[in-house]
């Protein structure tokens, strides 16, 4: 991008960055987990093997996950700064970071079945533009895997199968039942991104988007935040654990967002994402870079 000439290279440390070193919040998350269970048990092995992993992939700066996923871009920018310079620095780097081997070259033609080799192609990277009133730059990156992403799903209220009606109790329902389909599929425990509303494709995508936030953080809207600490706590009770063992933690945060929908539709999307939680922030401010 000309008015940044390091963007390119930028954007090559934050998937670097995504892929080899969790966020503090997950980290914090995964060993509140851990300690959850009793030492011995199967789900605290898979925990205390889940933490190992983690600090041997920051210190040797190797992914996390042979699937490193489907890069979903979401860049926040002030007026006048050109999307197709950013988007196309973002794809260049994308390549880059696969020489590198920090991203392994996983996008697949779905025609040919052919590998790209350098995980761009149609689709690959993702990529969603905002401008914003702010001066600054921000580049949000999540890695979505693939075996997560086959367990998410999408619900139309009324779902007669669970009696589920089109209140909030019908949304709860079909997001639990979401979750304990999953079992010990998409490599849990997960952290769940759940939109209400809005149409097939935004629903979903505003479900995925709630993989931004932070485990810890709590929602501005009273209404989401109670259903999101209820449907924590009876997900968690559901007893199917890490990767399916059994044990106190099936989740490792639920995330609700909410979009307007028509009077004929009533979605709710649910989005898995697996343990890892791979997202990081890059702000550029007055022409410096910070990851955080």
């Amino acid at each position: 991008m000309e008015e940044y000439p390091k963007f390119k290279d930028w954007i090559v440390e934050l998937l670097r960055r995504t892929s080899t070193d969790l966020p503090a919040d997950v980290i914090a998350a995964l060993k509140r987990a851990r300690d959850s269970e009793s030492a011995g048990t199967p789900a605290w092995s898979v925990f205390e093997s889940i933490l190992q992993n983690v600090d041997v992939a920051r210190e040797k700066s190797t992914p996390l996950c042979q699937d490193t996923g489907t890069n979903v871009f979401l860049v926040h920018h002030p007026r006048g700064v050109s999307t197709r310079a950013m988007a196309r620095d973002i794809v260049a780097a994308t390549a880059v970071a696969v020489e590198k081997c920090y991203l392994r070259p996983n996008s697949v033609d779905p025609i040919s079945g052919k590998n790209s080799g350098n995980n761009v192609g149609p689709g690959h990277p993702y990529l969603h533009f905002e401008e914003w009133d702010r001066n600054d730059i921000q580049v949000r990156v999540m890695l979505k895997g693939g075996g997560c992403e086959n367990v998410g799903a999408q619900y139309s209220l009324p779902f007669a199968p669970l009696g589920a009606g089109r209140d909030l109790k019908g949304v709860e329902t079909v997001i639990l039942d979401a979750i304990n389909n999953a079992q010990g599929k998409g490599c849990g425990p997960g952290a769940i991104g759940a939109c209400i509303g809005g149409d097939r494709a935004s629903s979903y995508m505003t479900a995925k988007e709630q993989h931004f936030r932070a485990l810890d953080d709590s929602n501005p809207d009273p209404v989401l935040r109670a259903l999101e600490e209820r449907l924590f706590d009876k997900a968690n009770r559901l007893g199917i654990g890490p990767m399916g063992f059994g044990g106190q933690s099936t989740v490792l945060g639920v995330k609700v967002g909410k979009l307007n929908r028509l009077p004929a539709s009533f979605f709710v999307s649910v989005s898995y994402m697996c343990w890892e939680c791979r997202r990081r922030d890059m702000w550029i401010r007055n022409g410096e870079m910070q990851i955080e």
